[in-house]
Formats: C-alpha cells, sequence, structure tokens
C-alpha cells in the first residue's frame, strides 16, 4: 500500500529517463527537444516532478515557445540518493541543479519555477551562479530563519518515526492534517514520491538548512515573483513576506482560494515572457 514511488520513470510512457551522475545521486530528468528558452520547474520535499504535474503545483502549463526541464532532486521519485542526511541540504540541492545545468544545457540561461524546497533550490543556486538564470518564480517559500526551528524538530520526529514504524505510520499521521484552502479542491498526495529507506535521512538533511543569509539575499540582483497561499504552517506567509521585502523589485501575490492558485500558472507564464529576453 505504502509503496508509491512516483518519478519520471512512472508515467507509463515507452522512452528511457535520461539520467545525470552528481556526487552521491543520479537524477532522472527530462528536456523538452524543441527550440526556445528554457524552462525549469522543480518540486517540494517528498514529491517528484512528475507528482507536481499531477497536483497542479507544475507551472509549465500557460507557457508558449519555452522548452521546460524537469528532474527528479536527489532521493526523490526516480532520482536515486544516500543515506546521508547532509546530502539534502539544499546549498547541496543547489549545486545538484548547477551540475545539472552543465551537463544537459550548458551556457544558457534559464527560467525556474518550484514550491518550497524547489524554491530554497533555486535561491541557492541563483546566488552561487546569477548569471545562469532569467528569472525566478519562488512558489510557497517554506519555514525560514525565525521559524525554521519548530518546521526542523518535526522533521526529526518524522524521521524517527518513519525509521521506527515505516512510512504507512508516518501517512496514517499525515491524515488528521487540513490541506491549505487554495489547495481545498485537490486531490492530496499522502504517500511520499521517496523510498522507505531514504526519507528518514531525506527529513533530517531538512531540519539541518535554512534559507540563505538574508543579507545576501538582499543582494539578489535577478527578476523575481513569489506566490504564497495562506493557512499553512509549514509554508507561512510570513516567509513570502519577507523575501518580498528583501528582494528588490520583486512581486508578491497570495493565494487564499482554489481560483487564485488556478491563476498561478498563467501568472508565471506572464512573468517569464516579460523577461524572456533575459
Amino acid at each position: 500500500m505504502y509503496r508509491e514511488r512516483p518519478g519520471l520513470s512512472t508515467r507509463g510512457d515507452q522512452a528511457a529517463v535520461p539520467t545525470f551522475q552528481t556526487d552521491g545521486a543520479t537524477l532522472a530528468y527530462e528536456l523538452d527537444p524543441r527550440e526556445g528558452p528554457v524552462f525549469v520547474q522543480t518540486h517540494g520535499l517528498t514529491s517528484s516532478a512528475w507528482r507536481e504535474h499531477r497536483s497542479g503545483l507544475d507551472m509549465t502549463g500557460r507557457l508558449r515557445g519555452f522548452r521546460v526541464l524537469r528532474y527528479d532532486a536527489r532521493g526523490h521519485g526516480s532520482s536515486t540518493g544516500r543515506t546521508v542526511p547532509a546530502d539534502y541540504r539544499w546549498p547541496q540541492l543547489g549545486d545538484d541543479l548547477l551540475r545539472l545545468l552543465d551537463a544537459v544545457i550548458p551556457g544558457q540561461r534559464v527560467h525556474i519555477a518550484g514550491p518550497s524546497m524547489g524554491t530554497a533550490t533555486a535561491l541557492y543556486a541563483a546566488l552561487k551562479d546569477p548569471e545562469r538564470f532569467a528569472s525566478l518564480s519562488l512558489l510557497v517559500p517554506p519555514t525560514a530563519w525565525a521559524t525554521r526551528t519548530e518546521q526542523a524538530e518535526s522533521y526529526l520526529k518524522s524521521a524517527d518515526l518513519v525509521e521506527n514504524h515505516g512510512i504507512g505510520a508516518f501517512v496514517r499521521v499525515g491524515q488528521s492534517v487540513l490541506p491549505p484552502p487554495a489547495l481545498a479542491d485537490r486531490p492530496r498526495e499522502r504517500v511520499p514520491a521517496v523510498s522507505q529507506e531514504l526519507l528518514p535521512s531525506i527529513f533530517r538533511g531538512a531540519a539541518m538548512t535554512d534559507l540563505p543569509d538574508q543579507q545576501e539575499l538582499s543582494g539578489l540582483g535577478l527578476p523575481v515573483q513569489i506566490l504564497a497561499w495562506v493557512g499553512d504552517h509549514a509554508h507561512p506567509v510570513s516567509t513570502a513576506e519577507r523575501l518580498h521585502r528583501l528582494i528588490e523589485s520583486s512581486r508578491l501575490s497570495i493565494a487564499e482560494t482554489p481560483e487564485d492558485l488556478s491563476g498561478w500558472p498563467a501568472r508565471v507564464a506572464r512573468f517569464v515572457e516579460r523577461h524572456r529576453a533575459g
């Protein structure tokens, strides 16, 4: 019952999914073969590229003339990983992204969007190599700085729960958690897109990490839009608002209803189109 691990290789396509080898992991990815500027879609903790596509947090639906690059982060979906918590810290995920870009689209600038862990990945990568990015769309930024400690403790408890009682116990605990109002009409994905072997390490890695230093973020000179939603303690509006204050000229929009969330792909498409030549 709890063996589902949907990734890029589980979509039912006949073609083999390409992979990229990085330190301690093999990343599964797919890149649209058409010509055009590249848009990278990332995903959140315990999710996968294909799961975000199913759940409505994939922002590619309204794009026109872009090549889409999707990949499963290390340890997630169809990508592999190690039982080393430090491997799943956000700076490491940012490095994975930059290495993947160097391998599959060397020298090209990209637009990027992704929720939560995907937002953190994009920020670390953009701070390290800003010339690589034409725009950032940061979706539901996670707890950070002052709010991170409590969330880190929750991740450590989840790691112990999975280690001692299995993924099934973790799923059952999660059934009592209400989704944010913006997700009220969406199917709930309860089973992590991560193996039981790796999930404790992934949770412990998440507990060890935080968003980049605020002073560093204040110097990020890229086009940035921030899309948040209300009613989610793991992705508080306070993080989005702080990022908006830190990053000059950034845009902020907050979803309160499913209708608001349904407008995000069009909002992202308009934003990247404005910065298409970037």
